[in-house]
């Protein structure tokens, strides 16, 4: 964004455009160009022949909008690859993210004219059906991109997550050495916090942060009903290290749950995509063998 400086220079100050922004929304606008020319096609066709529901792919304009859908369904796939060039200007990453996004978006239209809204239990409709399953996932991961990083950002505040777990390791020694005076009753107590902890464990629970058998969150609950009987300035500042370390395990779950619901759309998105592309070439290759 060109602007000028305090002697009336003009200078350039760089603005961070995200993908959805690119070129002042070019992207979108073409999508929108594209599917209200599917309609207005689709209107005229309709109007044309006595308001009857006729335009369907074995049409020219369902052939037209096939191709055009096909076409852009092969063509958005191809993100993955373009994802390892790194190029800029008008085919740069992000424009291609931008249009990969809209295009997609514009799919919707255009293959449900392409369907003339004929639907059944067949392979047509399953391609159509597996589209709009890729195209919601995309949706979903969109909106996660849109909000988490800020969310991971003040998650962490100032401490990476391999800061984190240094602080967990630090506190773990510390405990281990605080532990040296107490008896083997209590000593098991810090010991099951060093021993059953676990920081992230298999996908699932790192998606759903779930924790319920945390041996730090054990030994806390273990070690005040200890500190009743028998307090004592040893067993209180291992409670502290025990708090301080279960406070910092939230915050490193919480990242790692964050970056696994980055990732999660994809195990769906990815698959599906594939899908998709079987089912779109069984849907063009039993159209023109019966064609």
């Amino acid at each position: 964004m060109a602007g000028r400086d305090q002697y009336g220079k003009r200078s350039h100050v760089t603005k961070h455009e995200g993908f959805l922004r690119h070129a002042n929304f070019r992207w979108l606008k073409i999508a929108s160009v594209l599917s209200l020319a599917s309609l207005a096609a689709f209107a005229v066709l309709y109007a044309l022949g006595d308001l009857r529901l006729q335009h369907a792919g074995g049409t020219w304009l369902g052939y037209t909008l096939g191709t055009i859908g096909a076409l852009l369904i092969v063509w958005l796939t191809l993100l993955g690859i373009r994802k390892r060039a790194i190029t800029e200007g008008f085919w740069s990453l992000k424009a291609w993210t931008s249009a990969h996004v809209y295009l997609g978006l514009a799919l919707i239209v255009i293959v449900t004219l392409h369907t003339g809204f004929q639907f059944g239990w067949n392979v047509h409709t399953l391609a159509y059906g597996l589209m709009l399953l890729v195209i919601v996932s995309g949706i979903f991961g969109i909106a996660m991109y849109a909000r988490l990083p800020s969310r991971l950002s003040e998650n962490r505040a100032e401490t990476t997550q391999k800061q984190m777990l240094e602080i967990i390791r630090s506190l773990d020694s510390r405990m281990l050495e605080a532990a040296q005076p107490l008896d083997q009753k209590q000593a098991a107590i810090v010991r099951l916090s060093l021993d059953k902890t676990r920081i992230a464990g298999g996908f699932w629970r790192r998606l759903t942060n779930s924790h319920r058998n945390c041996g730090t969150r054990k030994a806390i609950a273990r070690l005040k009903r200890a500190q009743r009987g028998a307090s004592s300035p040893t067993l209180a500042h291992i409670l502290e290290l025990l708090e301080r370390k279960d406070a910092t395990l939230k915050r490193a779950r919480r990242q790692i749950q964050l970056k696994a619901l980055l990732e999660v759309w994809l195990y769906v998105h990815v698959p599906i995509t594939f899908a998709l592309l079987a089912a779109l070439t069984a849907h063009i290759v039993s159209v023109f063998f019966y064609w």
